[in-house]
């Protein structure tokens, strides 16, 4: 059963541009909130059904510099869960244990940085999602046998040239055959803070999305330009929008923020471009979209019913809701991941917009 967290859009763009109608695309919204998923869980950040008997990926590229032992940044996200357990906390009991305190400090400390010595050899990968198709039923597995789970893995490091973001693997597997889990999987020593997901639950929603303006025909963006198309609609357009209706469409009715499956992808950072499939051609698809936000001061109507509260708040504390993984790709960006629709099997490839 679809969840209706999203608000209706503002209006029905395709009353007012018929051709935008066989543009429709469906999208998941993950909804991330932090949690304690199980490895039976659909999750952002959390332990992977992974087999006792599989190896675990590593990155043999090379890992220039220090950052942050993982080790402090687990303990600071332990503290923070508890934190959200009891946000009044217990006058009583001490807020924190000396050695929760001493990490908390040299965290908020300028001394953070670790010697890159600590990363001699192939770095252990981080688990980033993993998505049961029986809670997003827009995965599309490979042909191989009993395939309804999808593990996302990073190295949580920036690999260029190619890329300042990290490096996934994807793996498709079967639920049913896993029947001894791996409880205690390897992990880098070091990380960039950034790129360690908090834990997070999921709350899966189908939204309809359409093209970015970037991706619509000329004749047609030209005509979502034009102010005087809105008007004659009645459409009901704020008219501080008059000057820029395209940003409307853009910001409001076009594609959804946030961490997503499937879709219309956002652009920005590059124009769109060719997404060749490495292995046969194939135009490849949305996959995952890795968001940095939730949403934004510019397309506040997407936030969840029961988010809108808070987001008006000043309260520090209502930040987790735009940001509840912590992740943070680029300067507020999107890592997009793309897949072979022939054959999802094949190579997938990224892009940061």
């Amino acid at each position: 059963m679809n969840v209706v967290r999203t608000p209706p859009r503002p209006l029905d763009v395709t009353a007012v541009f018929p051709q935008l109608a066989p543009l429709a695309r469906t999208a998941t919204r993950l909804h991330p909130r932090r949690g304690a998923p199980s490895a039976h869980d659909s999750s952002i950040g959390g332990p992977l059904l992974w087999p006792a008997d599989d190896p675990w990926p590593h990155c043999d590229a090379p890992h220039e510099g220090g950052d942050h032992a993982l080790a402090e940044l687990r303990l600071r996200q332990r503290i923070r869960a508890s934190e959200a357990m009891h946000p009044d906390g217990d006058p009583h009991v001490p807020q924190y244990t000396p050695e929760e305190q001493a990490v908390l400090d040299r965290l908020n400390s300028d001394e953070t940085w670790h010697d890159s010595t600590w990363l001699e050899g192939p770095v252990a990968l981080l688990p980033l999602a993993q998505l049961y198709v029986r809670d997003i039923p827009l995965l599309r597995p490979p042909a191989q046998a009993g395939a309804d789970l999808l593990q996302v893995l990073w190295c949580p490091f920036d690999h260029p040239p190619e890329k300042y973001m990290p490096r996934t693997v994807l793996v498709w597997r079967s639920a049913a055959a896993v029947t001894e889990i791996l409880t205690s999987p390897p992990e880098p020593p070091l990380v960039v803070e950034e790129y360690v997901p908090e834990p997070c639950v999921l709350a899966p929603e189908q939204v309809t999305e359409y093209p970015s303006p970037m991706e619509l025909s000329r004749e047609l963006r030209e005509q979502i330009g034009d102010w005087s198309i809105w008007q004659a609609a009645d459409a009901g357009v704020d008219s501080s929008y008059a000057p820029y209706p395209d940003s409307f469409y853009g910001s409001h009715l076009s594609v959804a923020p946030g961490w997503k499956v499937g879709g219309w992808p956002m652009w920005g950072y590059t124009d769109p471009a060719p997404r060749p499939c490495p292995a046969c051609d194939t135009p490849m698809d949305p996959l995952l979209s890795i968001d940095t936000f939730e949403w934004d001061s510019s397309n506040r109507s997407w936030i969840p019913y029961e988010d809108q509260a808070a987001a008006s708040s000043t309260d520090p504390r209502y930040r987790d809701l735009m940001q509840p993984t912590a992740i943070q790709i680029g300067s507020g960006h999107k890592q997009q991941i793309y897949f072979c629709p022939a054959a999802p099997e094949h190579p997938h490839i990224e892009l940061m917009q």
